[in-house]
């Protein structure tokens, strides 16, 4: 049967200085200079290498493959001195078979490389393209007569699970590939308790499930499990398993996403992989913290952007109940020479991702239309895309997201399936009214294309603060308006199929040096470092979350000049109780957002109720403003902070 061998420890890296030092995987070169602005981050060729021992295997009967799970962009491998893969493309797994170069001692050599060129994807976008070895490699050790690993690094199996007879049956489609035509393959479909649902034989096998039991999304995401078996003269000589869920869904233009034939508006997030002196070398706590932050504020739904993630991630999502919108990342530029790498970005974003049963679309590109000058190829390219993944999967449909610049008209916009707009109505520009305007406007024109906003937001940061918000203050409190008058927006325009809010938590852009802290983009709902729910994390928790909670606003803006203290709380109970000094003041009825007038005068101490939840505060009237919360205005340059 299979066996990994991790290969995490042992690794020696040489980086621009030349010189070599010792590592563990996950591991990047710019954990820290991309991350602290000034757009200088290196990027270019860095060399990783190890030795290790050769696996316990029978090279007569069986194969050794090596595996790498994630290495950005660019990867030269070369064991024992000979080139053995090459892949381009810096979030997918790629592997080959090594056999035939193994020794009892062996030497690896990864060349990493995130130069700048003009035919890998991603190379223009907000984010910091991190270079290394960022995720796992492995020796995969199988039976010569084994289930496919080769095509663009799949699982070698595909499961199409479908609810039949209202909701009641379901009908599964199981489809294996080996290399081995005298064998025999036989599947079955486990509950998740481990009892046999369906039994059958074949390389292309159609299952019933009786009394099938749905994947639905956070009410209850079940997953049954797929066991090919690969017999050959009465030897078992391979198994695979794969989990899947059985659910369909649906989009109207009028009254947005449905899940198993039920409306199920797509309200949530969206998740760049990198974090705080880490990058993108995540390690499984910190996903399955991400994972858990997500579902604490009550999302229903996650834009993975701008690339392929870890496949341990697509799994939490199908363990949690996410709908995930997976995309590649072709952004910003269409660079000719590289709708080559868009098209096996894409293959392997299909063929390795199949099988989850929450992702529903697949994202063709990003704001594509910011920079881009060849627009007949950029069109064309888009074109053989969407026609690609439905080819390839007939049974989830396309999607992208239109730069805010790209107007309704744009026939970038009526390509795929359906759209959404990377909108920042009210802070790059200024009118949040604008965005109501803009939803109608298109809904009007085009009442049959369904619409969503891929990305929303604003930035703040959670040591900045003002009495006074005003858009572009990079303030707290602005951050808090904004996505208060955003959730009301939805409410009002209900046919959107999904919103995605930019971001769930702050992360690396390396060229932006203007607004807050340089080299961060904070329009996240938590810190960077995970550390810190920003209140905005707390009014969506209020719509979303049914967990019972109250939370107290800008409880960090400690130090007020006013006589008057504004208090604003966000909780998803139905009242909430003031106490001021230990003395009860007055309870509120309402939704979500709730708001108090207190007179401040010396130290204020709050308390607030909602149930059986309770949260606390203090305030301080000063005479003079605390010089953290001033904002010096800089012209046209936008907001700089003292501290």
């Amino acid at each position: 049967m299979r066996r990994s061998v991790p290969l995490r420890e042992g690794w020696f890296f040489t980086g621009p200085d030349r010189k070599e030092i010792p590592v563990s995987l996950p591991h990047t070169w710019n954990a820290v200079d991309g991350q602290d602005g000034g757009n200088d981050y290196w990027r270019g060729k860095c060399v990783y290498r190890t030795a290790f021992d050769s696996p316990d295997f029978d090279p007569r009967t069986e194969r050794v493959y090596l595996q790498f799970d994630g290495v950005n962009a660019s990867a030269e491998v070369v064991l024992n001195g000979q080139r053995c893969m090459r892949h381009d493309g810096g979030y997918s797994t790629f592997r080959a078979d090594v056999t035939a170069l193994l020794k009892d001692q062996n030497q690896l050599i990864v060349e990493a490389d995130n130069s700048v060129n003009d035919h890998v994807y991603p190379q223009k976008a907000d984010f910091t393209f991190y270079g290394g070895i960022y995720r796992e490699v492995r020796l995969l050790v199988v039976h010569k007569k084994h289930f496919d690993l080769d095509h663009f690094a799949g699982p070698g199996i595909r499961v199409t699970a479908r609810p039949a007879e209202g909701y009641k049956r379901g009908d599964v489609e199981v489809r294996t590939w080996d290399n081995c035509p005298e064998g025999v393959v036989t599947v079955c479909l486990l509950d998740a308790e481990g009892r046999e649902a369906a039994r059958g034989e074949g390389r292309e096998v159609h299952l019933e499930i009786p009394d099938v039991r749905l994947w639905n999304g956070r009410e209850d995401p079940y997953l049954y499990t797929a066991v090919a078996t690969l017999t050959v003269d009465g030897q078992v000589t391979d198994e695979i398993r794969t989990r899947f869920g059985v659910r369909d869904f649906h989009y109207h233009p009028r009254t947005g996403f449905y899940l198993n034939g039920k409306s199920y508006p797509l309200r949530g997030v969206s998740r760049h992989q990198d974090r705080k002196g880490v990058g993108n070398a995540l390690t499984r706590e910190m996903h399955r913290e991400d994972m858990d932050l997500i579902c604490e504020i009550g999302a229903n739904t996650i834009r993975l952007a701008h690339y392929q993630h870890d496949q341990y991630f697509y799994d939490l999502c199908d363990e949690r109940g996410m709908v995930v919108w997976a995309e590649i990342p072709y952004i910003s530029e269409h660079m000719p020479a590289g709708r080559e790498n868009t098209i096996s970005q894409m293959k392997e974003l299909i063929v390795q991702n199949y099988n989850h049963p929450s992702i529903v679309c697949w994202g063709i590109s990003n704001e594509i239309t910011i920079s881009t000058k060849d627009k007949k190829d950029m069109l064309d390219n888009h074109r053989v895309l969407n026609d690609l993944v439905h080819e390839m999967d007939k049974t989830r449909f396309t999607t992208l997201a239109c730069y805010a610049m790209c107007g309704p008209f744009n026939r970038v916009a009526h390509i795929t399936d359906v759209v959404s707009w990377n909108l920042y109505l009210g802070w790059y520009v200024p009118g949040l009214w604008l965005n109501d305007v803009w939803m109608r406007f298109f809904h009007m024109v085009y009442p049959d294309r369904c619409l969503g906003y891929s990305e929303y937001g604003c930035e703040g940061m959670p040591n900045l603060h003002s009495d006074h918000p005003r858009r572009g203050d990079h303030t707290e409190e602005y951050q808090a308006k904004y996505h208060e008058y955003m959730l009301k927006c939805f409410e009002r325009n209900p046919y959107m199929w999904a919103t995605h809010v930019w971001n769930m938590f702050d992360f690396a852009a390396d060229a932006r040096d203007q607004g807050g802290e340089p080299g961060m983009n904070h329009k996240g709902l938590i810190t960077f470092d995970r550390k810190t729910k920003k209140d905005s994390f707390y009014l969506y928790k209020a719509y979303w979350s049914k967990d019972p909670f109250v939370h107290i606003c800008s409880k960090r803006f400690r130090d007020r000049t006013g006589d008057t203290l504004k208090l604003r709380v966000y909780s998803n109970q139905g009242e909430v109780t003031l106490y001021v000094n230990g003395e009860k003041k007055e309870t509120r009825y309402g939704s979500r957002v709730f708001a108090f007038s207190v007179p401040l005068n010396g130290t204020v101490k709050i308390r607030v109720t909602a149930g059986e939840t309770l949260d606390e505060a203090e305030f301080i009237h000063v005479d003079q403003p605390n010089p953290a919360y001033r904002l010096a205005r800089t012209g046209d340059k936008g907001a700089n902070w003292t501290k």
